[in-house]
This record gives C-alpha cells, sequence and structure tokens, in this order.
C-alpha cells in the first residue's frame, strides 16, 4: 500500500444530515439552512470545493466543529437551482476524502482547514480480492432485486472495474443503510478492507429485506383473498340486480321478508331492521356479523304471533284426566275447575299451579294430560340443580356463546306464543354467587308483569300473559316466599296400597307388557301377586319402582318364553319370590303382649306414612334426660316439653314427686340410622314416659300421633293421610289423633276410616286414659302458669286438671 503526501486547503462545508457523499460520485439534494447555501454560493463564485461532511446528531440546527464527523468529501458543485421558497437544489460531485482540521469559520457560513486524502493507487487484484468482488457483485444483485425503486442498470456501471475502494464507494452511495453504517464505510481508508465491511452490511440489509418481503406477502396475501371475496361478492350482486333476483344480497333480503311476515310488536320489527342494516355494514367473516346473525335467526324463530286454538271442554278434559290417571279425584276436579273457569271467562289471565307432591305420584304427567286436555303445545323446563340466573333470562348477546334464557327457550321449543310450560323441580332451585334464579322468576310467574318479559339475550319484551305455566315440587319449604304466593298450591298426596292396585292393574303392567314386546295372554298377575309386590318390594308414595318391578317380571317372563319354551307365565304370590328374589320388606308386627314404655307413634316420609315406635327405660339415677335415635332438635325439645308436663302432674299420675331428681330416664326411636324429626311424636313420648315411671302397660292395637305442650295440650299435625294408612298396613285398631285433625278424616281413603277407629283428644289426659287406663281425677283445683307473652295467643294459661 503506497502512501502519499496529503495537502491542506481552507474551503467552504456544509454539514449534512442523514446522508453521506463518495468520491467519485453525482449526488443531488435539497439544502434549507441559511449558512448551507451561503456555502454553497461561495463555493459556486469562488469557483472553489466544497467539503461536505455528516452531522452525527440531525437535530442540532448550528452544528459546531464538536458536532461533525472528522471524514467527509472534498466535492465540486456541478449545479445550483434555487426552489420556490428558500430551498435550493444542488448537484455536487465528490472529488476525494477530506479529514476536517479545524473549522475556520462559522458564520456567514461554514469555512474549515480540510487536510484532503489522496487514494491509494489500485494494485494488481489477488485471488482473494477477485472472490471479494465477485462475492460482492453477487449480493448486490441479489439486493437489486428485492429493494424497491433499484433499476438493474446499476449494476452494469460496477461489472467494468476492478478497484475494491471504487466499487465500496459505488454500492454504499446507492444502497439504503444507516446513515452510520455509511460514514464508517467512508471513514475506513483501505480499499479492501472497505470491501469487506460492505459485504457485511450488504449481507444484513438483505437478510432484512428478505423479513419485510415476507412479512409483506403475508399481508397481501391476506388483502387479496378479502378482495377477491368482495370483488366475487359484488359480482354476484351486479348478477342478481340483471337477473331481477332480490335487492343485490338474498340473505339480508331474507331477514327483512322474515321480519314483515313474523307480525311482531312495532318496537320489536324496528330493533331486528336495526340489526340488519348493522349486518349490511360489516365486513366480511366478521365476528360482529355472526353475532348479529345468531340473534336474528332466534329472534326469528320465536313464535311472535303464532297461537294454537284452546280447546276448553270440561267434559272432554274429564275423560282425558280419567283415562291417563287413576285416582286423584281432589287434583282432578280443581284442574276441571280451573277450566270450567276458562270456558266462561277465555281472557282470565294469571294463574300459575303448582302441583307438589312426593315422587313417583304423577305430577309431571298430570301436567302432560292438561296440555293435552287444553289442546296446547308442551314446553317442559327442568330447573333442577339451576343456580345461575343467567339460565331464566339468558345471557348478554356479546358474551361468546350467549343464548336465550330457559323460559324462551321453551318457548321457541313449543313453536306457539301459547303453549303450557311445565317448571319441573322448582323447590330444586340453586342459589350462590352467580344470581338468584328463583328471584328471576318472580316476573316470569307475574301475570300483572310477564307481558313485557325481557330476557338479556332478546333485549325486547316478550309477552307470556298467553302462556299457562304449571310448576312441579316434592316440597314447598324450599320454595321463596314471593315465589310461593304467586302460585296455588294442589297437594298430590301418597297412593294407597288399593288406588297402587288398580294403577298396576289399568297402567302400569299393560305399559311393561307392550315395552317387552309380551302378549298380554303370556303373562298373567294375580290380584295377590300385584299386592305382594306393593307391600313386599316396595315402599313408596308414588308408583315409579312399582312400575320397575313390574318391569322385572316382565324380564324374567321374557327369559321363560324365550329359553324354557313356555307360552305363558302366571304370577302369584306364592311363586313371587322365584321370580323376585326374597321380600325385601315386611310389614310392622305388633307385640303379642302389652309392654310398658313401648308406644307405636305414627311418622310421614316421603315415601308414605310409618309406624314409629318410642321405647323408654327408667333406671336408678341422678335425673339425666337421655335421647337416641337420630333426633332432630324439634323432636328433643317435644320430649323436654312432655317431661316437663310430666313432673308438673307428677302427683296426679301417681309418680314420686323427686322422680327427675332420683330417675335417669332413657328415650329412644329405634332404626338409629334414619334421621327423625318434628314435633307430631309429642304425646307418643308423653305416654311412654309415663307408662315407664308409673309400671302400666300400653295398649299394644293403639297408635297416637300429635304434638304436646307444656299445659298437656294435643295439637294438630300434618300427613294424617299417609300415617293411618301405615297404621292400618301395621294392624292396628285403634288412632289416637288431635281434634283438630278431626276435619282431615273426611280426605283420607274410606277403606282406611271404615278399618280404623279414630280417638279425636284435646288432652293428654285422655290420650292417658286411652292408652293406660289412667282415669285422672278432674275435682281439683286448677293448674296455673304465667308465661312470657310470646304472640298473639301467649299470656295466661289455665288448664283444667
Amino acid at each position: 500500500m503506497t502512501e502519499h503526501e496529503c495537502k491542506t486547503a481552507v474551503m467552504p462545508a456544509l454539514a449534512l444530515r442523514g446522508m453521506t457523499v463518495f468520491p467519485n460520485m453525482l449526488l443531488h439534494f435539497d439544502v434549507g439552512r441559511d449558512t448551507s447555501v451561503r456555502a454553497l454560493d461561495q463555493s459556486m463564485s469562488g469557483g472553489q470545493p466544497i467539503f461536505l461532511v455528516a452531522q452525527k446528531d440531525m437535530a442540532v440546527e448550528e452544528p459546531g466543529e464538536e458536532d461533525l464527523y472528522r471524514i467527509g468529501t472534498v466535492c465540486t458543485v456541478r449545479q445550483l437551482l434555487r426552489l420556490p421558497g428558500d430551498n435550493v437544489r444542488v448537484m455536487v460531485e465528490g472529488v476525494s476524502r477530506g479529514r476536517l482540521v479545524k473549522l475556520t469559520q462559522t458564520a456567514p457560513y461554514l469555512s474549515a482547514e480540510v487536510e484532503e486524502i489522496t487514494a491509494e493507487t489500485p494494485v494488481r487484484t489477488s485471488a482473494r480480492t477477485e472472490a471479494l468482488i465477485r462475492q460482492t457483485y453477487e449480493l448486490f444483485e441479489r439486493y437489486i432485486e428485492l429493494a424497491p425503486k433499484m433499476t438493474p442498470d446499476i449494476l452494469l456501471n460496477l461489472l467494468s472495474s476492478q478497484d475494491p475502494g471504487y466499487i465500496a464507494d459505488y454500492i454504499a452511495q446507492n444502497v439504503i443503510m444507516r446513515a452510520g453504517d455509511k460514514q464508517a464505510i467512508l471513514e475506513e481508508l483501505r480499499p479492501v478492507r472497505r470491501l469487506e465491511r460492505l459485504v457485511q452490511m450488504l449481507r444484513r440489509e438483505l437478510d432484512v429485506l428478505e423479513m419485510e418481503l415476507e412479512l409483506q406477502s403475508k399481508v397481501r396475501e391476506g388483502l387479496t383473498r378479502s378482495q377477491r371475496d368482495y370483488f366475487l361478492r359484488e359480482q354476484m350482486k351486479v348478477i342478481q340486480q340483471e337477473l331481477g333476483e332480490g335487492d343485490g344480497d338474498s340473505e339480508l333480503a331474507e331477514y327483512r321478508e322474515k321480519i314483515e311476515k313474523a307480525k311482531m310488536p312495532q318496537e320489536v320489527a324496528d330493533k331486528l331492521k336495526k340489526e340488519v342494516s348493522r349486518l349490511e355494514k360489516q365486513p366480511f367473516g366478521s365476528a360482529e356479523a355472526s353475532v348479529i346473525r345468531n340473534y336474528l335467526d332466534v329472534c326469528l324463530e320465536l313464535p311472535w304471533s303464532k297461537k294454537t286454538k284452546e280447546k276448553v271442554d270440561v267434559e272432554a278434559a274429564r275423560k282425558i284426566l280419567d283415562a291417563d290417571h287413576f285416582g286423584l279425584e281432589k287434583v282432578k276436579e280443581r284442574i276441571l275447575e280451573f277450566l270450567a273457569v276458562k270456558q266462561l271467562a277465555p281472557d282470565l289471565k294469571g294463574q300459575i299451579i303448582c302441583l307438589v307432591g312426593p315422587p313417583g305420584v304423577g305430577k309431571t304427567s298430570i301436567a302432560m294430560s292438561m296440555a293435552r286436555a287444553l289442546h296446547r303445545k308442551l314446553g317442559r323446563i327442568s330447573l333442577g340443580g339451576v343456580h345461575d340466573e343467567a339460565e331464566i333470562r339468558g345471557h348478554r348477546k356479546t358474551y361468546i356463546g350467549a343464548m336465550p334464557g330457559r323460559i324462551i327457550a321453551g318457548i321457541r321449543q313449543a313453536g306457539v306464543s301459547n303453549p303450557l310450560l311445565l317448571l319441573d323441580e322448582i323447590d330444586k332451585l340453586g342459589d350462590d354467587h352467580r344470581g338468584d334464579p328463583a328471584s328471576a322468576l318472580l316476573e316470569v310467574l307475574d301475570g300483572e308483569q310477564n307481558s313485557t318479559f325481557r330476557d338479556h339475550y332478546l333485549e325486547v319484551p316478550y309477552d307470556l300473559s298467553e302462556v299457562l305455566f304449571v310448576t312441579t315440587a316434592n316440597t314447598t319449604d324450599t320454595i321463596p316466599r314471593p315465589l310461593l304466593d304467586r302460585m296455588e298450591i294442589i297437594e298430590l298426596s301418597s297412593y294407597t296400597d288399593e288406588e297402587k292396585l288398580q294403577i298396576a292393574k289399568r297402567h302400569l303392567l299393560p305399559r311393561q307388557i307392550h315395552r317387552h314386546g309380551l302378549k298380554k295372554s303370556q303373562l298373567k298377575l294375580t290380584d295377590g301377586a300385584i299386592r305382594e309386590v306393593i307391600t313386599g318390594y316396595t315402599k313408596e308414595s308414588g308408583v315409579r319402582i312399582l312400575e320397575r318391578t313390574l318391569g322385572a317380571l316382565c324380564r324374567k317372563a321374557a327369559m321363560r318364553i324365550v329359553s324354557e319354551g313356555v307360552k305363558s307365565v302366571t304370577v302369584t304370590g306364592d311363586n313371587l319370590e322365584e321370580l323376585l328374589g326374597v321380600r325385601r320388606y315386611h310389614p310392622e308386627q305388633l307385640p303379642l303382649t302389652e309392654q310398658v314404655g313401648v308406644v307405636n307413634g305414627l311418622a310421614w316420609t316421603s315415601v308414605g306414612g310409618e309406624l314409629l315406635e318410642v321405647e323408654v327405660n327408667v333406671v336408678p339415677g341422678s335425673g339425666k334426660l337421655e335421647l337416641t335415635g337420630n333426633l332432630g332438635d324439634v323432636m328433643k325439645e317435644s320430649a323436654h316439653a312432655a317431661l316437663s308436663y310430666i313432673r308438673s302432674r307428677a302427683d296426679r299420675l301417681g309418680i314420686a314427686a323427686d322422680f327427675y331428681q332420683t330417675k335417669d330416664i332413657h328415650v329412644h326411636f329405634p332404626e338409629g340410622a334414619v334421621p327423625k324429626d318434628g314435633p307430631s311424636a309429642g304425646i307418643a313420648i308423653t305416654t311412654a314416659m309415663v307408662s315407664a315411671l308409673t309400671g302400666q302397660p300400653v295398649r299394644r292395637e293403639l297408635a297416637m300421633t300429635g304434638e304436646v305442650t307444656l299445659r298437656g295440650r294435643v295439637l294438630p299435625i300434618g300427613g294424617l293421610k299417609e300415617k293411618t294408612m301405615a297404621a292400618l298396613r301395621s294392624g292396628i285398631k285403634t288412632v289416637i289423633l288431635p281434634k283438630d285433625n278431626e276435619k282431615d278424616l273426611e280426605e283420607i281413603d274410606q277403606t282406611v276410616r271404615a278399618a280404623l277407629h279414630f280417638l279425636p283428644v284435646e288432652q293428654v289426659d285422655q290420650v292417658l286414659d286411652a292408652a293406660l287406663g289412667m282415669a285422672l281425677q278432674s275435682q281439683e283445683e286448677p293448674f296455673e302458669a304465667h308465661i312470657q307473652p310470646a304472640g298473639p295467643s301467649a299470656g295466661r294459661v289455665t288448664i283444667p286438671q
């Protein structure tokens, strides 16, 4: 490498912002700063070169010596063109590199002492340099292909040169790269090293360009697809217009046509038309368009004006109810009364019926028969386990997967605006942080409000006043009071054994025979066999388990007919155990002798009535009262009330006055694993305690039920029908019941009423007389007690002795 002497000269200088000029290159650019324009004028007028050097920071308006790079380019001004405004366009030609020694002046223009750097004389090209030049050509050729606004003729100017310094300068001048990178190439005075540095920068720029192009192609591909779809849709519109088919978009036209035909309220129609207009403005494939389509589809599927003509004929309804259900006379009568009122006053609205009863007594099937009798469509909605308010009122349509609530869904399923909607298991509604569905039902089941029911999804009012709501529940205890007030309760009680026999013969057995592919002649059950199934294999209020057991008999019969070749199977009480196995339930057996401290109580359960024994044992002790048998709080309180009553009557009962200090009393209810609660065992506990304390045996064919007070009054209880049936099954002859329950005897089964002797009582004295034969003296002074008033009926209580 040959060194040449460098000469120094003072010349005008121009600070460049964001660009670099290389030797032997022509470049034109615009100049705006006054000092720069004056420097150009000085160079042109004096015919002297100008020193072009880049600023380190483009933001500096009046650069000093420290703001400029040390290496720049000595240039000659070829052309100067003044533009409108104060701008000047200049063309310069680079002559050589120069090193800034110092600035000699900064105003009115920059002037600098510049040391001119003479270019090295080219030497004979080595193989390594030749390879580097070829690699540079290849990279630059790829760059020209990828870079925008680069023409292939730029490459032709290079192919004739073998000077690595010139090649590096030429490419650096024409390639778009960072100002700092160009300055680095300008400052590299050794040609081969300059070219090597350029190759590294070219590789990096090519990587960036390729990445940019890849991103652009992906974007362009997406745009091209959407533009293609747009053009196709526009062409389709034009073709449809030419053919006279629709208004350009068949989907939108179809929506508008459906809205006109739906005969919906004007408010709803306006809302849906607005949604169609919104859909028209949506770009193809947008998520919002999908939400609007779903909303329109749901709204247009609703039966806004479609109704079934109600057929209100009491006699026809009576035939349907009698054909579908045996017994349930009071329930049928109440439903027929409802229909009779509908016949006289068709516009009467707001009657909500709630069918309450134990499982399997036919609540749901009664509602289905009502729908058939009224000629109404049926929509069934199961509310068991629902604990989200949105299940009733729906979700806002902006949520992903939003849908209407169950009420609107039930009407959509029924297909008419006046169906019979059966809300099943309303007592099983839950309640958690997502809201209270029972509260959401308050508006639905209120005849004064439900004409403008608003589902969150629909956002428009829907008239539910034409809907007949029927609800079912096993108990009213868990139904919130405001909801219960909106409904008329119809209670379905347990079936008697006789009713179960008739239901099995008329409905269950024929249905199971048909379901199992048998003929009537292939399976015969005697009445005795059915009674045995009812008492020995089922224990329920309804008939679900009974039907399943009859289904098991049908399967056994089918097996014998297929495998053994018999023509028919007859089932009697004698061969029943061969088919169904050992009896699961045995009737309660009364003790053979009368016992002390053992009383037959009567209990109500969800599967019917049961005989509930009360056992009391008295042993010497310190006056403790022990209660066992899985008892609830109310039953424990009954035992304490009975003990207090006995203490107050000890002298009249012939019991030692200090028995509560010298005796331990243990009250036990057998079947300790079964929870027991309620006040109706009060008189049974009292009688058992008195029997154990006095040694008087209790009559064995007698059972009792009733609540006891501290004053010995006997208060009424519930579930009398089930309890009396349990007494009859157990061989009881006499039932002691509260005087206030005497009126309920009208409702119990006539078979039960004829078979039992009922003894209504008002005082425990009467119970003890009947059960223990203890006629208490009545001519003594009345017993008085004062209690703190706790209600409208509390106060001074006087009990005759």
